[in-house]
């Protein structure tokens, strides 16, 4: 079975982080083809501001038809969310093969699951200590290792090496340092 992830970071993420991710995404799992996306370069974390400013819509759509892959699995971060979101829906076809994940972040609309299975990941800290920042939007819920506050919880959707040290001040440099990609829902 063929496995494709288009991954979306949430707000400032940067194309530094996303090949932090990838390259720890791919070494975990070398039989799925990753990409990854980092938030557009705008000053808004809002649903509809990432929407507006992601300009690669067409790019991302074309990758997952081209995947021809079995399962796939449409992952956002945070604000990212929401253009994961909006890439589902504006995918073509049949979503029963499709995934997707939402990792502490805007859930999708309605119209926007498409049919496709959803994933609405939280984080919380070892012994049920600490919330991540949006942990009232999510289903699912990741306990993570190293982390117990709120913006550290966050990070550690997508960072298992998260820590204490990100705070809502440093994560845009400190989010994705030493990252060990977060893959439990490709479980």
């Amino acid at each position: 079975m063929t496995i494709y992830v288009v991954f979306i970071g949430g707000f400032q993420s940067s194309k530094t982080d996303m090949e932090l991710w990838l390259a720890s995404a791919t070494n975990q799992r070398n039989d799925v083809k990753f990409d990854a996306y980092p938030y557009p370069d705008i000053p808004h974390a809002g649903e509809h501001a990432a929407v507006n400013g992601f300009t690669q819509f067409d790019e991302v759509i074309k990758k997952i038809e081209d995947s021809g892959a079995d399962k796939i699995f449409i992952v956002g971060h945070s604000s990212g969310c929401a253009i994961a979101n909006e890439v589902n829906s504006r995918l073509q076809g049949d979503h029963k093969n499709v995934t997707l994940v939402d990792l502490d972040g805007f859930a999708p609309h309605p119209k926007q699951k498409k049919g496709a299975t959803v994933q609405a990941w939280y984080a919380v800290g070892p012994g049920g200590k600490g919330k991540s920042k949006n942990h009232s939007l999510g289903h699912i819920k990741y306990t993570a290792t190293h982390a117990t506050e709120e913006w550290s919880l966050h990070f550690s959707l997508v960072n298992k090496a998260a820590t204490n040290d990100i705070t809502n001040k440093n994560y845009k440099t400190e989010g994705y340092a030493g990252c060990i990609a977060n893959l439990d829902w490709l479980k």
